[in-house]
């Protein structure tokens, strides 16, 4: 049972008070799916197929089963096991701020493998980090670790991948990402990729390979659990950058548990050849924004179209531009007021 007073939480045995005695601590969840893997003999097989015999279970169910007949994927009737429970409530403040209909952003972590840096990002005011693994050369342990050192900070962590991969997708998710932003999606098939690499089953095809995001300091104790609620809470966000996925935009859009679409500024100018405000470039960003209304999902894009009509999410800038922007405003008019000197390596060229 657990008690919750002030900031702390105290563990006790249901019945029993943690004043006076010593509070029973409840195990925390273990992020190591095979824990138990090396523990035999605790287990009997009543059901198991007879030594050195076919069992036919191809074909036939065992007495009991919900399933009957052959074995058919389109035909599976799931059974309860992850089931989320009756009264769950969103964890995520990111998916709860998009199904409000509030506009969301996402800082850029573009280059920094830093902690603090993650940290004071994190805590800067942002919905989320979107954390940059498409154009960085960082890998997924120093990621990792950024994410872990503050993971309940007032953004949460999110990531933009390489691409629509179940290696890339599930490093972020089993790391603890709760945004998963995937460009370059060209076709419908890359987008069920996305989805699937991104949820569970029933929805996707996400493997149970624990990792940090079950630990009980980061997702390990939401309400719920986390591998029943993750499919709920988890936000994936596909980006529209070429003519190809222009042209597959609104079938995109419609892929089930696709939150939202992200119409690329920049991208869909380089695959274009045309430049903001022009015709043919603007046409393109409509037809993003159609296919979103259309399917009823959230439209994206970067923060400087907060005011355009239906985008109500946005990626920010990054972490050098939010430190020279931050620096400016602090520093009023004394910034840039650096004394000039006439020698020197900081000397001004001589014109």
């Amino acid at each position: 049972m657990k008690r919750f007073l002030g900031n702390v939480f105290f563990w006790s045995a249901v019945g029993t008070s943690v004043f006076g005695q010593q509070a029973v601590p409840q195990p925390k969840p273990n992020a190591d799916p095979y824990a138990n893997n090396a523990d035999p003999g605790k287990l009997a097989f009543p059901l198991a197929a007879p030594a050195g015999k076919d069992s036919g279970a191809m074909k036939k169910a065992l007495p009991g089963a919900a399933n009957t007949g052959v074995i058919d994927p389109k035909n599976w009737k799931y059974g309860p096991n992850y089931n989320v429970p009756g009264g769950s409530k969103i964890w995520n403040p990111v998916k709860l701020k998009m199904m409000q209909g509030g506009k969301v952003s996402g800082g850029t972590l573009f280059s920094s493998t830093d902690p603090l840096t993650y940290c004071a990002m994190a805590n800067a005011g942002y919905d989320f980090i979107w954390t940059e693994m498409q154009h960085d050369a960082r890998d997924w342990d120093q990621v990792a670790r950024m994410w872990r050192t503050c993971p309940h900070a007032k953004a949460v962590p999110g990531v933009r991948v390489a691409y629509a991969d179940e290696r890339e997708i599930q490093h972020a998710t089993d790391a603890g990402a709760l945004v998963i932003v995937v460009p370059t999606i060209d076709t419908v098939e890359e987008a069920i990729a996305a989805r699937d690499w991104t949820f569970f089953p029933p929805l996707g095809k996400r493997s149970l390979g624990g990792g940090q995001a079950f630990d009980a300091d980061m997702w390990g104790t939401v309400p719920g659990g986390y591998r029943n609620t993750a499919n709920d809470n988890l936000v994936l966000i596909l980006m529209i950058e070429t003519l190809e996925g222009i042209k597959n935009a609104y079938e995109i859009a419609k892929v089930p548990g696709v939150t939202a679409i992200f119409a690329a500024s920049g991208d869909l100018g380089n695959f274009s050849g045309y430049a903001q405000k022009s015709p043919d470039y603007e046409r393109l960003i409509n037809v993003v924004h159609d296919a979103a209304i259309e399917s009823g999902k959230r439209l994206c894009g970067p923060l400087m179209w907060r005011d355009r009509p239906d985008f109500t999410c946005f990626q920010a800038g990054s972490e050098t531009a939010a430190i020279a922007k931050g620096v400016t405003a602090e520093l009023g008019p004394m910034a840039n007021t650096q004394a000039k000197v006439e020698v020197g390596p900081l000397a001004e060229p001589a014109k």
